[in-house]
C-alpha cells in the first residue's frame, strides 16, 4: 500500500510539473490543425478522395524513390562499370600490342563484334570543351567515376546529344581513343517501364475509385437535401429513396420513419384543433344569440364585447397552434404584396417605401408566408408613421429588412416578445384585441421555412425587423 501511494504520489507531482508544457503542445497542435484546415476541402467527397488519393501518392513517392535511389542507380553503376571495363581492356590492348604500321582496324572490328561498340583511334588532338551537364545526370556521373578510378586518364564525355548513343574521349600517351556506345550498355533504360505501370495502374484505381466513391456520398447528399427540404416544409424530393452503404440506408428509413411520425403528429393535431374551434365557436354563437335576444342594455353591450374579445383570441389561439405546416410550397409575388401594402399605407394614412432588388418571385407556403409578412407590416403600420421596406433576392435567400419611426422594443425585450402569449405594456405589441401572438406567429413561420427573424435597431429611430428565409 505504501508503495501505491508514492507511486501516485509520483506520478501527480508528474503531471503537475508536466501539465504547462503539455497544454502549450496541446495548444499549439490545435491552433496548427485550425490553420490547416482552412486550405482542406469541407465537403465529403473532396475530403474521400483526398483520403483515398494521399496514401497512395505517398506510397508511390516512396516506392520511386527507393527504386531510383537504390535500383536504378545501382543497375546503372554496374552497367558503366562493365562499359569502362571493356573500354580499359581496349586501350592496354592499344598501348601494350601497338601495331607496327599505325593500322587498328583489327582492334576496332574487335571492338565492334565482341564488345559491341565502336571504337577509333586519333591522332593526338586537343579533346573537346566539357558541355553542359544535364540536369538529371545519373548516367553522366556513374561513367565519370567509373573512368577516374579504372582508367585515371583524362577524358570528355557527351551524353546529352543522340538519345541512343554515348560518346568517350579519352587522352591516350600518343593517341585519343573515341568510343561509340549504346546508351541501353551503360544506362538502365528501360526504368520508365515500371513508372508507366505504376502511373497507368494508379489512374486505373483511381478511375474505378472515383465512380465508386460519388455513388457512395450522393446518398448522403440526397439524405441531406431531403431533411432540409422537410425543414422548410416542401416535399421530399421525387427520386429520393434510401440507398447505399447499410449504415447510411439505416438513416434514410430512419428520416422517413420520422417524418411519417411528424406529419401524422401533425394531422392529428390539425383534427383535434377543428373540432375543438367547431365546438367552440358553436357555443359563443350561441352566447351571441342569447345576448341579442336579451336586449340593449349597457351590460349587455359589455357582454356582447366580452364575447367578441374571447372569439378574437380564440382565434389567434387556434392559428398559432395550428400552424401552415400542410400548405405546399408555390409561387409568392413580392411586387404584387407591396402593391396591397401601398394601398394599405394609403388607407392608413401611412408613408410607405419600398425597394426590390433581385428577383420578385419566391417559392414559399404562400398563406403562411403572406400571414407573416402581414404580423410584420401590422405591427409597423400600428405604430409608426413612416416605414421602409427593403427586400433582397439573390442566390436562393430572400433578405427582408422593414425600418419604422414608431417607439421600437428594448433590446432586453426583443427575443421576449417572440415568446406566445406575452404582451408588453409600453411596447409595440401592445393591443386591446391582441393576444400576444403575432411575432411568435411570424417566427414560427419563419422558421418552418428554413429562415429566422430578429430585431435590431432602425437608423429611422424605431424598430428594424430582419427576416431571412431560403427562397
Amino acid at each position: 500500500m505504501a508503495t501505491s501511494d508514492t507511486d501516485r504520489t509520483a506520478y501527480a507531482d508528474w503531471l503537475r510539473r508536466a501539465g504547462p508544457a503539455y497544454r502549450l503542445v496541446q495548444k499549439v497542435w490545435n491552433i496548427f490543425w485550425r490553420q490547416v484546415s482552412r486550405f482542406l476541402p469541407k465537403r465529403l467527397y473532396a475530403r474521400s478522395l483526398i483520403i483515398v488519393i494521399a496514401p497512395m501518392i505517398l506510397l508511390q513517392s516512396v516506392v520511386t524513390l527507393v527504386f531510383m535511389e537504390r535500383h536504378w542507380q545501382l543497375v546503372t553503376q554496374r552497367l558503366s562499370t562493365a562499359v569502362v571495363r571493356d573500354i580499359a581492356a581496349i586501350i592496354d590492348l592499344a598501348e601494350t600490342n601497338p601495331p607496327p604500321d599505325g593500322d587498328y582496324s583489327e582492334l576496332a572490328r574487335i571492338a565492334q563484334q565482341r564488345l559491341d561498340m565502336k571504337v577509333d583511334i586519333l591522332p593526338p588532338e586537343p579533346l573537346p570543351s566539357p558541355g553542359p551537364k544535364p540536369f538529371f545526370s545519373i548516367l553522366d556521373q556513374s561513367l565519370s567515376e567509373e573512368i577516374r578510378d579504372q582508367i585515371d586518364r583524362p577524358f570528355w564525355i557527351d551524353t546529352v546529344g543522340d538519345s541512343k548513343i554515348v560518346e568517350l574521349r579519352i587522352q591516350l600517351e600518343h593517341n585519343v581513343l573515341r568510343a561509340f556506345v549504346k546508351r541501353n550498355q551503360a544506362y538502365a533504360s528501360n526504368s520508365h517501364i515500371f513508372l508507366v505501370w505504376m502511373v497507368g495502374t494508379s489512374l486505373l484505381l483511381l478511375g474505378i475509385a472515383i465512380p465508386f466513391l460519388r455513388n457512395q456520398v450522393r446518398p448522403i447528399t440526397q439524405l441531406a437535401e431531403a431533411a432540409e427540404s422537410f425543414g422548410k416544409g416542401r416535399p421530399l424530393p421525387p427520386d429520393f429513396r434510401p440507398r447505399g452503404a447499410e449504415e447510411v440506408r439505416r438513416a434514410g428509413y430512419a428520416f422517413i420513419q420520422m417524418r411519417e411520425r411528424i406529419e401524422r403528429q401533425i394531422e392529428q393535431r390539425t383534427a383535434m384543433l377543428t373540432g375543438v374551434s367547431h365546438d367552440l365557436r358553436t357555443i359563443l354563437t350561441r352566447f351571441k344569440l342569447q345576448l341579442a335576444l336579451s336586449g340593449s342594455k349597457p351590460d349587455m353591450e359589455a357582454l356582447n364585447q366580452d364575447v367578441n374579445d374571447m372569439q378574437a383570441m380564440l382565434e389567434g389561439y387556434l392559428s398559432f397552434a395550428r400552424g401552415e405546416a400542410l400548405e405546399d410550397p408555390a409561387r409568392f409575388d413580392l411586387a404584387a404584396y407591396f402593391e396591397k401594402l401601398g394601398d394599405e399605407a394609403k388607407l392608413r394614412k401611412r408613408k410607405l417605401t419600398t425597394t426590390l432588388t433581385g428577383a420578385t418571385d419566391i417559392q414559399v407556403r404562400p398563406n403562411a408566408f403572406g400571414r407573416l409578412l402581414a404580423n410584420l407590416t401590422g405591427n409597423a403600420f400600428r405604430y409608426a408613421r413612416n416605414i421602409d421596406i427593403k427586400s433582397t433576392h439573390t442566390r436562393g435567400t430572400l433578405r427582408l429588412v422593414i425600418d419604422d419611426d414608431g417607439p421600437g422594443i428594448p433590446a432586453d425585450k426583443r427575443e421576449e416578445v417572440f415568446k406566445p402569449f406575452v404582451r408588453l405594456d409600453n411596447a409595440r405589441n401592445l393591443d386591446s384585441s391582441g393576444t400576444g401572438l403575432g411575432l411568435s406567429i411570424a417566427r414560427d413561420i419563419a422558421r418552418g421555412h428554413g429562415g429566422d427573424i430578429w430585431l435590431e435597431d432602425s437608423p429611422m429611430g424605431g424598430l428594424r425587423v430582419i427576416l431571412r428565409v431560403p427562397a
